[in-house]
């Protein structure tokens, strides 16, 4: 029981997702092995203080901040302040995977696969007209900066699309307006650093009661299957794997990552990149590990080990 790993979960937090956060980091506290780990969990909205002072008893934080203030970039920079190593992606990648638009960006300039789109700021005029002629009906309204389908929006008409704008801007003042990619939905989970390995990829199939695969549909048990591995032609599986992969790198992301994309006619559309995935018992990274034969405390392992693995690259 001598010189285990000092690791500090972090969950909770300010954000929109704060339940689902103490949800993930609880999980994740428990499933962490006690033999090779001393564990403590602190919710940084309440406890920064402790953690500060804890910062010289930590070898490793694990990341379970869900959302603004912990996925974005802002924590990363904290845990860097202090000098704690954490699992997960730095501050550049975390940033650009929390930001739809520049994450859009980045995908676009390395030739992946996206979905038509336009952005928009609070207090500029555009008429329905302009957005119909660039996107087109139905469309997917989103706020750029919020994770777990907060403040989306299905819209087939203008009155749903003033009133999904309206949504939108109610969580961000930058939203994106995005062609509705019907099809199917599957998720791919990525591992690693220099090399990458993705899980075994789900698809998931909302209750018919959703539109979409919303907030409620994420996290209410029951309320979508999850089908894993997904039945889907290998060619298909090669390229949503090649995607993910890539999407990782081009965002600059590190020990994990999951990507979200749409199966349309046999093409693969990319949606967005999640660098702190939930780990909840409805969640989709613990249910591809298992299926991959991956048990929860060793999928941590992993993680734990790619972020050594990391903090050796950097030289830290």
């Amino acid at each position: 029981m001598k010189n285990r790993m000092r690791i500090a979960v972090l969950a909770g937090g300010w954000s929109a997702e704060r339940d689902v956060s103490l949800k993930s980091g609880r999980a994740v506290y428990n499933a962490l092995d006690r033999e090779k780990y001393l564990v403590t969990m602190f919710d940084p909205r309440d406890e920064m203080g402790s953690l500060f002072e804890s910062r010289n008893e930590i070898d490793l934080a694990f990341n379970m901040l869900h959302g603004k203030i912990g996925e974005d970039g802002k924590m990363q920079g904290f845990l860097d302040v202090l000098g704690i190593p954490f699992v997960g992606s730095g501050v550049l990648a975390s940033s650009l995977c929390m930001n739809k638009k520049i994450a859009k960006e980045r995908y676009r300039s390395a030739g992946l696969p996206v979905a038509a789109h336009c952005i928009m700021r609070r207090g500029r005029d555009v008429s329905f007209g302009e957005i119909i002629e660039q996107i087109g009906l139905p469309l997917v309204i989103k706020p750029v900066s919020e994770g777990s389908s907060i403040g989306i929006s299905l819209c087939r008409n203008e009155a749903q699309v003033l009133e999904g704008m309206e949504t939108a801007f109610s969580w961000d003042e930058e939203i994106m307006l995005e062609e509705y990619v019907k099809g199917r939905e599957i998720t791919c989970c990525v591992m690693g650093n220099a090399e990458l390995a993705t899980l075994p990829l789900i698809e998931i199939v909302p209750d018919a009661s959703y539109a979409f695969f919303d907030y409620e549909a994420k996290y209410k048990p029951g309320a979508s299957k999850e089908i894993c591995p997904a039945d889907i032609p290998e060619h298909l599986r090669e390229e949503a794997s090649r995607i993910a992969k890539t999407a990782h790198r081009v965002l600059d992301c590190a020990v994990w990552s999951r990507s979200d994309i749409i199966i349309r006619e046999e093409k693969c559309y990319l949606l967005e990149t999640n660098t702190i995935p939930g780990m909840t018992e409805t969640s989709l990274f613990p249910l591809a590990a298992k299926s991959a034969g991956l048990p929860m405390g060793v999928l941590l392992d992993k993680f734990v080990n790619f972020a050594v693995e990391n903090g050796k690259e950097k030289g830290c």
